[in-house]
């Protein structure tokens, strides 16, 4: 098995030192891109998230890839409560028969504005 890792020039650049993109070659053919968790700027939580889906966007387009190559998203949220803020902006990104998914609250993020944090799995056949 190969890996690369990076931070494509296409994409928003990552906030620290990390590689915002884990590209794994199989055995036998086929890909899997590991994406960072991604945090954005915005006063509220739908402004986060749809920048959030912007970034994962562009994370993947620079890889070949598209929100519906997603298998696995998982989402930090520093309140659960507003779990469906979150999820109406998500509709709006992945249309397709959804991933599989993990949401979990956690007392806070990172950078203390984020409200949520979201990493995704994508595959693909080629």
């Amino acid at each position: 098995m190969q890996f690369t890792l990076d931070n494509p020039s296409e994409a928003p650049q990552p906030l620290g030192p990390y590689s915002q993109v884990a590209r794994i070659q199989l055995p036998g053919g086929g890909t899997l891109l590991q994406l960072s968790g991604q945090i954005a700027e915005g006063e509220d939580l739908a402004a986060q998230s749809h920048g959030i889906f912007v970034t994962i966007a562009a994370l993947l387009k620079a890889h070949g890839a598209t929100l519906d190559d997603i298998v696995n998203i998982r989402t930090y949220l520093t309140d659960i409560t507003r779990l469906p803020e979150y999820a109406a902006v998500r509709r709006q990104f992945l249309t397709g028969t959804p991933p599989t998914s993990t949401t979990v609250e956690v007392p806070r993020l990172f950078r203390p504005e984020a409200l949520i944090e979201v990493e995704v799995v994508a595959a693909l056949t080629s």
